[in-house]
């Protein structure tokens, strides 16, 4: 195949607000080398983690929630990881065909549809948990082509979900499958999902409820209904307190001023499981509510390559199907971003780059 020697993405520049991502026509196209994959991007998912990184959210001098990051502090070492190398091309959910290969790659053939996963495992001696972000460590998935080593890419070409419907996943329903086997959630148990008209709470629904679990999702009214819809039991207010004491499991990717009634919520014995804190990174607890009940706390990024393996199989079965509410060309990632964090549609966004060839 004759690749192009430039493609269109956006870069992100700097730490700060939407001005700081910018449209370029001349990116180079990588060359794989040996063990890589070139993939031509079909969709890319919009997740939290980008808006995290752009505005520079994981930066310990940041205590606010999301939306809330003053861009006048001066940010250093706001990445997933720390410090980010500028300019990068960001996107996390890469649904993608292999249009080229390195030396070494044999198990994916030309014209593949392939998706990795946004946390990729990368553990050494001296750090069982480490990992490498895709679009973070290195460039992602808005642009019209992406790099990646082929040992971490899985093929789901005979999935029968829409392109659309695959960028939805790695973020959100890979995160959400590392919550609930981090927490041991199985059938039978009652499980309370905060933020459950989102991309990874609506994930979390759904996978829960794959296991048998009987879910309970925190939500806005308006949203309430696609929460039922992705198999909730029940739907609670966000500005109502869970029962207390009622729940096996709660998986919580919003932190903030909740954290000490999600504890109370658990049975004694029960597991608290958390990705994300948009609404604050910073809780108050009781501890001897934590300890004398024999509560656990997981902290949950670190994903074992079985967790994306276990998801690729639901994949390539459609034993589920995400709720992608609406789609947007790559040029408008500002105005999806803006929706994303507005809270305006539930379920998730995907952006479309463009598919012709400089």
């Amino acid at each position: 195949m004759n690749l192009p020697a430039t493609m269109s993405g956006v870069v992100l520049t700097r730490h700060g607000g939407p001005e700081a991502l910018e449209w370029r026509d001349n990116l180079p196209v990588p060359a794989p080398g040996r063990g890589e994959v070139l993939v031509r991007v079909l969709a890319a998912g919009v997740n939290n983690t980008d808006i995290n990184t752009r505005v520079g959210w994981y930066s310990r001098q940041v205590t606010s929630a999301t939306n809330d990051v003053d861009q006048d502090e001066g940010i250093e070492l706001g990445g997933w990881g720390g410090g980010i190398d500028f300019p990068r091309v960001q996107g996390g959910d890469l649904c993608g065909r292999v249009v080229a290969c390195g030396e070494g790659v044999g198990d994916f053939p030309l014209g593949a549809r392939v998706i990795c996963p946004n946390c990729i495992p990368r553990p050494t001696p001296e750090n069982p948990v480490a990992l490498t972000v895709i679009g973070s460590e290195f460039d992602g998935a808005f642009a019209q082509f992406c790099l990646v080593q082929a040992a971490d890419l899985y093929d789901v070409s005979t999935s029968p979900l829409q392109d659309t419907e695959i960028a939805a996943i790695p973020c959100a329903y890979g995160t959400a499958e590392n919550l609930l086997t981090r927490a041991g959630a199985r059938e039978g148990q009652n499980i309370l999902v905060t933020g459950a008209s989102g991309g990874v709470g609506m994930a979390a629904v759904q996978l829960a409820r794959l296991r048998g679990a009987m879910v309970t999702g925190v939500s806005s009214a308006d949203k309430a209904d696609a929460v039922r819809s992705a198999g909730a039991a029940h739907v609670i207010g966000r500005a109502e307190l869970p029962s207390e004491q009622t729940y096996d499991v709660v998986i919580d990717v919003v932190g903030g001023d909740n954290f000490g009634a999600l504890i109370r919520a658990l049975k004694p014995g029960g597991h608290y499981a958390v990705a994300g804190a948009v609404a604050g990174p910073i809780v108050e607890a009781d501890l001897r509510e934590i300890y004398l009940a024999d509560r656990t706390i997981h902290g949950c990024t670190y994903q074992s390559p079985e967790v994306f393996e276990r998801l690729v199989s639901l994949i390539n079965q459609g034993a589920f199907r995400p709720l992608v509410s609406r789609t947007y060309p790559l040029a408008e990632i500002a105005a999806a971003q803006a929706d994303f964090t507005a809270k305006r549609f539930p379920g998730k966004l995907v952006l479309i780059p463009p598919q012709e060839e400089h």
